[in-house]
């Protein structure tokens, strides 16, 4: 049986293994400490709960014991998907690492980054961090990684599905190219095996168990039950199971408030989790988790990776995960160490595909169970449509098909604007002429408009006009034509007196606008009848364009 003491680790180093608890390596620690010693590339590949992240820590501490780092240029950087995968790699470090003299920096989003900035002027051995927060202080001229010796990827696969690897591509092309690289995941798909053969140079691959595989001391077990019943089937089977402390996920952040506050409501001892807290009150809620004061930790797929937690014995899938690897990722939260650990799914039957992708990626069935009082359902390889907030739909009751005679009332249209006036022209008599037009009267070649007509029969004598047919009028005095205006008798012309309105100088403190300015006349006559002027025709007003 191997030991920590035959892998090649400092003195030091075996005591604060050994003050932690440890004897024992696993295999993935086993095979892969040794070649980290020596300097070469690893590409790791381990389900979870394995010791990954001992594997990559325990070496580097000796490795780092040598040397001494400068100012914003540190020796070595670890890349996490997470705040709390990092928050937990800082602790390993801590604690393997408090017989060295090793500074450290934790640089992660939430936290104030002066703190960070004068812990990087001191200079660190160990930089931990998440793409995110890295490339600001990187972007900001705080940090420089030329002299970044040992690069190590955590989690390659939640990478990924986080959507951070052109980050890390770019982190990798400012490094020294003459690095040693550690590449860890928990799977090992298409996608990671390309990035592997891109980061690493002549790596030694470890693969200690199948990828994507539940470890063997997780006891698993699965309900199908109604959506509205999920809640109750929750609650009876905490209270069945012995549960010292359990974490139960949701797929959505917001179902996590719901269901906290639901636990809450019927007396759990609960607390929740997910990505929108801040990252005082996500450090302050894992923090008292783990020193068991909640017995109850609802949360997101944040807590899914690394998360590592002694008393955990449960796990409780309020939903099924969307992919199946997220599924070995959370159970793999418990039955860590070689400790038993139990895991329960809640599935909704129109979940029934989700499930078979879990069952076809770990290779066997998940044992059905029922929950006491509550019905129990079969899963369905259809899907329910979806509703509004990605909730499935209850099945509606099928509509019988109307007979082909028969057709469904259409609905009556309101009347538009346009209709309206169509029909009161409709309804509307026609306007007749008073004259009717005599079968011996000559027809005119050519009838003149309405303005020639109206202007003709004005300059004709009153006499010729009388003695036309009479026809309906349409005004009772016709509106003058002012531009055919008859000249004004001289005397009321002498009457009006021409006033001159005084010009208003312009003031640039009132009127900053140059454009209004050409816009007003120099000035503008005005003209008022009788001895007397008003006061208000004195003075222009400004025209507006």
């Amino acid at each position: 049986m191997t030991s920590f003491s035959d892998l090649g680790l400092s003195p030091e180093l075996l005591q604060a293994v050994a003050d932690s608890g440890y004897t024992q390596p696993t295999p993935i620690q086993a095979q892969a400490i040794p070649y980290v010693l020596m300097g070469r590339d690893v590409l790791g590949c381990a389900q979870t709960g394995t010791g990954k992240t001992a594997s990559f820590t325990l070496p580097m501490i000796d490795i780092l014991a040598q040397g001494r780092a400068r100012a914003r240029m540190p020796r070595s950087l670890i890349l996490e998907p997470t705040r709390e995968l990092a928050t937990q790699v800082a602790e390993s470090f801590e604690r393997y690492g408090k017989h060295h003299k090793l500074n450290q920096a934790l640089l992660i989003g939430g936290e104030s980054m002066g703190e960070q900035e004068k812990k990087l002027d001191r200079g660190v051995d160990v930089l931990i961090a998440t793409p995110g927060r890295l490339m600001d202080l990187f972007d900001r001229g705080k940090i420089l990684m030329n002299d970044v010796r040992t690069l190590v990827i955590d989690e390659a696969d939640r990478m990924l599905d986080m959507g951070f690897i052109p980050d890390v591509e770019r982190i990798v092309s400012l490094l020294p190219r003459i690095r040693q690289t550690l590449f860890f995941s928990a799977t090992m798909a298409t996608e990671i095996r390309r990035l592997a053969d891109a980061f690493l140079s002549n790596p030694k691959e470890i693969s200690v168990a199948p990828p994507a595989s539940p470890a063997a001391t997780v006891v698993q077990a699965i309900a199908v039950v109604d959506e509205m019943d999920k809640r109750e089937a929750l609650r009876r089977l905490i209270r069945s199971e012995e549960v010292r402390s359990a974490i139960i996920f949701c797929n959505r952040k917001r179902d996590v408030d719901i269901l906290f506050k639901s636990l809450q409501k019927h007396g759990f001892d609960a607390a929740a989790l997910h990505g929108d807290l801040a990252q005082s009150k996500r450090t302050e809620t894992l923090e008292a988790f783990k020193r068991g004061e909640i017995r109850l930790l609802v949360a997101s797929d944040v807590a899914a990776r690394g998360l590592d937690v002694d008393s955990l014995s449960h796990v409780f899938n309020f939903d099924v995960p969307h992919h199946a690897e997220d599924y070995v990722h959370r159970i793999g939260r418990t039955g860590r160490a070689g400790r038993e650990g139990r895991s329960f799914t809640l599935a909704t039957p129109e979940e029934g595909k989700n499930v078979q992708a879990i069952e076809r990626l770990i290779g066997a069935a998940i044992p059905k169970i029922d929950v006491e009082g509550i019905p129990t359902l079969e899963l369905s390889d259809e899907e329910r449509p979806r509703g509004r907030g990605g909730r499935a739909r209850k099945a509606e009751p099928r509509r019988e098909a109307a007979a082909p005679t028969e057709r469904r009332p259409t609905r009556e249209r309101r009347p538009k604007a346009a209709d309206k006036v169509a029909a009161a022209a409709v309804a509307a008599p026609a306007v007749v002429e008073a004259t009717e037009v005599q079968p011996d009267a000559p027809v005119a070649e050519k009838r003149p408009d309405a303005r020639r007509r109206s202007a003709a029969r004005r300059e004709r004598p009153v006499e010729e006009t009388a003695a036309e047919p009479a026809v309906a009028p349409r005004r009772a005095e016709p509106r003058p034509d002012r531009r055919r205006a008859e000249p004004r008798p001289e005397a009321a012309v002498a009457e009006l007196r021409p006033v001159r309105a005084p010009v208003v100088p312009f003031r640039p403190e009132r009127d900053n606008n140059p454009h209004r300015r050409e816009r007003e006349p120099d000035d503008v006559p005005v003209l008022a009848f009788g001895d007397h002027t008003p006061a208000f025709l004195l003075r222009a007003a400004p025209r507006r364009a």
